[in-house]
């Protein structure tokens, strides 16, 4: 089945020529300008990933972006001239998976998207994972369908960085793991990152995992070294 990108972009010269960048690699892209136009989209349509500009009309692309991740795990990569370190890490915080900075190389953004997409379909094939499903403290990590339940069954909504990055803890539970080593062994999966952006994936998973009702932090900060996965995670059929 082809891919659905939605681009958010205001600038029609660059909305066109990411548009044909990706369409030579037989993804559908559909184009537009501001936050309404994009609502309307996705009412109507399954799209697979979200190219995010900031600078937009209106409602700007950090709330676009928070608003997003509030509500839907669809993967978003922002693409802003707007790429010092200050908007990189604000873009991360209110949930985008990765950030291109204009002016951008069209092949690297081809590389970033299909990246991306690829982390959509490794489902748990990719990181060596324990069969089955993982449980912790009556939580289950399905890694075949790439979702995480509490202990009620509800579903608790985490993007593909969050995910990845819980399922390689998990997996190491007991382990001191350094912000190198969850780059390398996330490499791939969570986009372009670096210590900073690992710290951010933390925090929203904590802030997640708390949210949905779990009694205790499962993520220990280990100071100079990195952070550990506490709780006792079993593979489950």
């Amino acid at each position: 089945m082809t891919r659905h990108i939605l681009v958010v972009e205001d600038d029609p010269e660059i909305g066109d020529l990411i548009r044909h960048h990706l369409e030579e690699q037989d993804l559908r892209v559909t184009v537009v300008e501001n936050a309404t136009a994009m609502d309307r989209t996705l009412s109507e349509e399954q799209v697979d990933l979200i190219l995010l500009d900031l600078m937009l009309p209106g409602e700007d692309g950090i709330s676009v972006c928070r608003r997003l991740r509030s509500a839907s795990p669809v993967p978003i990569i922002i693409v802003s001239a707007r790429g010092d370190d200050f908007d990189r890490v604000i873009g991360l915080e209110v949930g985008a998976d990765d950030y291109l900075p204009k002016p951008f190389n069209p092949r690297e953004l081809v590389a970033r998207v299909r990246a991306m997409l690829r982390r959509m379909d490794l489902g748990n094939g990719g990181l060596n994972s324990l069969a089955g499903d993982l449980e912790f403290e009556g939580w289950r990590l399905d890694s075949k369908r790439r979702v995480l339940k509490n202990p009620d069954g509800a579903l608790v909504a985490l993007t593909p960085g969050e995910f990845d990055l819980l399922q390689v803890l998990c997996e190491r539970q007991g382990r001191v793991l350094s912000r190198e080593q969850l780059i390398t062994l996330t490499q791939g999966k969570v986009g372009v990152l670096n210590g900073r952006n690992i710290d951010i994936l933390v925090s929203r998973l904590r802030s997640k995992l708390e949210a949905a009702g779990a009694e205790y932090t499962f993520i220990r900060t280990v100071r100079s070294g990195g952070y550990e996965f506490v709780a006792r995670a079993i593979a489950s059929d």
